[in-house]
C-alpha cells in the first residue's frame, strides 16, 4: 500500500424498514458516492437503489461469505476506496450481518462512519407507551434448549424495558412462557409490520396479549416491548413463604428465582439468597 494513500471509509447505513420514504437525503447521497455497497441480499437491495436512482456497484454481503470476503474488502479500503454496508431493512449489526466488517475495519485503523436512520426496535419502542429511559435489546430469542430457558428467565425479571424481535409463529408460545414465569401481569406491546401498510401496535399484558394471539396468529414482523418489573415492598416472610410454595411445586431454584422477581419485584440477589437458604433450611 502507498503510504501517501489516504485510507478510505466504512460507511454502515440504516435502509428504510418498510417506508421506501423513510430514507434519509445523507444515505442517498453517501452510496451514490461510495465505490461499492455491501447488501445482505442484493436482489431485495436492488428495490431500494433502484427508487433513488443509485448506480453504484452491488456486492452480496451475508452471513455465509463474510470470512471470506471480510480480508479483500479491509484491503480496499486500505487502498482509499470508501465502502457502504447495508442490510435488508433497518441498521446494519443490530440482528443483522455486518459486526465482523466493523471490527476488522476498526482493527485496521479504518474510520467508521454511522449513517442513522430506520430502526424498528427504535420504531416499536417510541410507540409502545413503555418506558424508554433504560432498556435492553435482546434480539431474536434462542429457539430451544438452556439458551432460550435462561433468556425468558431473565426478560421476566429484568427491572427495565426490554425489546426482543420474534417470529410471527412464536409469538403466542414466546407470550405463554413469560406468563408461566410470573410475568402474566407485565405491561407489555406488540408492534407488527412497523412503517409499513399493515402497521400495528397492540398493547396490553402478558396474559392479555397471549390469549388474542393464540386466537388470532399475527403475520409479519414482530417486535416485543416488555415493562420492566415493579420495584414494591414485600416482607421478606412473604417472599420465603411463596420460594417454598414454588419449590414445593417441583420448580428449579432458577424457575423459582425469576417467579420471585417477576411476581413481588424482590431484587434478583436477594431472591437467589434467599432460595439457597430455604433449600438448605
Amino acid at each position: 500500500m502507498n503510504s501517501s494513500v489516504a485510507a478510505g471509509r466504512l460507511y454502515v447505513v440504516s435502509t428504510p424498514i418498510g417506508n421506501l420514504g423513510d430514507f434519509s437525503f445523507r444515505a442517498i447521497d453517501v452510496l451514490r458516492s461510495v465505490s461499492l455497497i455491501l447488501a445482505e441480499d442484493t436482489r431485495h437491495s436492488r428495490t431500494l437503489l433502484d427508487r433513488y436512482e443509485i448506480r453504484t456497484p452491488l456486492q452480496s454481503y451475508h452471513e455465509h461469505n463474510e470470512a471470506k470476503l471480510t480480508p479483500g474488502l479491509i484491503e480496499r479500503l486500505r487502498s482509499g476506496d470508501d465502502l457502504a454496508l447495508i442490510s435488508d431493512a433497518g441498521t446494519p449489526l443490530l440482528s443483522d450481518p455486518g459486526a465482523r466488517l466493523v471490527d476488522a475495519a476498526v482493527d485496521a485503523g479504518i474510520v467508521v462512519n454511522p449513517i442513522p436512520g430506520a430502526s424498528a426496535l427504535l420504531s416499536a419502542l417510541v410507540a409502545s407507551g413503555i418506558s424508554a429511559e433504560r432498556f435492553t435489546f435482546f434480539g431474536f430469542l434462542p429457539r430451544k434448549g438452556h439458551d432460550r430457558a435462561s433468556a425468558l428467565a431473565e426478560l421476566a425479571s429484568l427491572p427495565h424495558t426490554a425489546v426482543v424481535y420474534e417470529a410471527p409463529t412464536r409469538l403466542a408460545d414466546t407470550l405463554a412462557e413469560l406468563e408461566a414465569l410470573g410475568a402474566g401481569q407485565k405491561k407489555i406491546a406488540v408492534a407488527r409490520e412497523m412503517t409499513k401498510q399493515y402497521e400495528e401496535v397492540r398493547r396490553g399484558t402478558v396474559s392479555l396479549l397471549r390469549a388474542y394471539y393464540n386466537d388470532t396468529p399475527p403475520r409479519g414482523e414482530v417486535v416485543i416491548v416488555l415493562a420492566g418489573s415493579e420495584q414494591r415492598g414485600v416482607e421478606e416472610s412473604d417472599v420465603r413463604a411463596r420460594a417454598r410454595a414454588l419449590a414445593a411445586e417441583g420448580r428449579s431454584a432458577r424457575d423459582v428465582v425469576a417467579r420471585l422477581v417477576a411476581e413481588l419485584g424482590v431484587p434478583r440477589n436477594k431472591a437467589y439468597a434467599i432460595v439457597e437458604e430455604e433449600k438448605h433450611a
